[in-house]
């Protein structure tokens, strides 16, 4: 399995990270712009939160984690990795249909996404955290069965999910907002429905317990989670705050768990 590692050249000492891949841009430019201003150098690890707190669990290497949900920060908490007195929120996230520019499949409404004819691709739900949303969301919708028919391929990351669509791999995806803001020019977004938003994600930071930069690392989730993180965060088009999040999907629950069910498997059926 592929995983995007970017090094920062080291001045004052190395804290590694093990993040979701969705929050790729931000947090190659936040690493950039922490490293300039206090001389420590960041290594971020990028794959789906699943894989990266497996990789993170195996290697006891990582200072900190950052998922795109919680129910993988929590499985971290629960297993004893990451302290939870350390955990932040960072940034928001919202589900919504991503289709290519110019939508050729004229697809409105996440109904559309089982229509015959329309391939469709998601995360895989076992590992990657806008997969699992997706399930939910066509599960709550009762969708789940005929849209699981269109469903053609299972991503192995958040930024892998969106390259399905630059890549012309399907016709739609259900992803995160964010993904139209990193190729504008070949994607475009399709917004859900307020009721058809069961859940909103945030990624979270936290210290890994065995990190062996615990002060150096509580710095770098205070600069993510400052006004200066935050720019960095807006600039990609992340939402800061619960309250704007809340615009797109006013009664949506935040955060929470949502279990998969045992007999969904990679085909995309049950």
């Amino acid at each position: 399995m592929c995983t995007l590692v970017l090094t920062v050249p080291v001045q004052g000492g190395t804290i590694v990270g093990f993040c979701g891949s969705a929050s790729k841009p931000a947090m190659e430019e936040a690493a950039r712009v922490f490293q300039s201003e206090t001389g420590t150098a960041v290594t971020l690890n990028f794959s789906g939160s699943g894989t990266m707190l497996s990789q993170l669990k195996l290697s006891k290497r990582g200072d900190f984690y950052l998922p795109a949900a919680p129910t993988y920060m929590d499985l971290a908490v629960r297993d004893g990795i990451i302290d939870p007195e350390t955990v932040r929120i960072v940034t928001y996230l919202v589900p919504v249909i991503t289709v290519p520019r110019g939508n050729p499949k004229h697809i409105g409404t996440l109904a559309d996404l089982a229509r015959r004819g329309v391939t469709v691709g998601i995360g895989d739900p076992r590992t990657v955290c806008v997969g699992l949303y997706a399930i939910e969301i066509l599960e709550k919708k009762g969708l789940l069965e005929a849209v699981g028919h269109n469903i053609v391929t299972h991503a192995h990351s958040g930024s892998s999910t969106a390259a399905l669509i630059v890549m012309g791999k399907v016709d739609a995806i259900i992803g995160w907002r964010v993904f139209t803001n990193w190729n504008p020019e070949k994607i475009e977004t399709v917004y859900l429905k307020h009721d058809e938003i069961p859940r909103l994600a945030y990624y979270s930071a936290g210290i890994s317990r065995t990190s062996r930069n615990r002060e150096e690392t509580g710095r770098f989730i205070d600069f993510l989670i400052s006004p200066a993180g935050k720019e960095i965060f807006s600039r990609w088009d992340y939402i800061a705050t619960e309250a704007e999040a809340r615009t797109y999907a006013p009664h949506a629950e935040v955060g929470g768990d949502y279990v998969l069910s045992p007999g969904y498997y990679s085909g995309g059926r049950k």
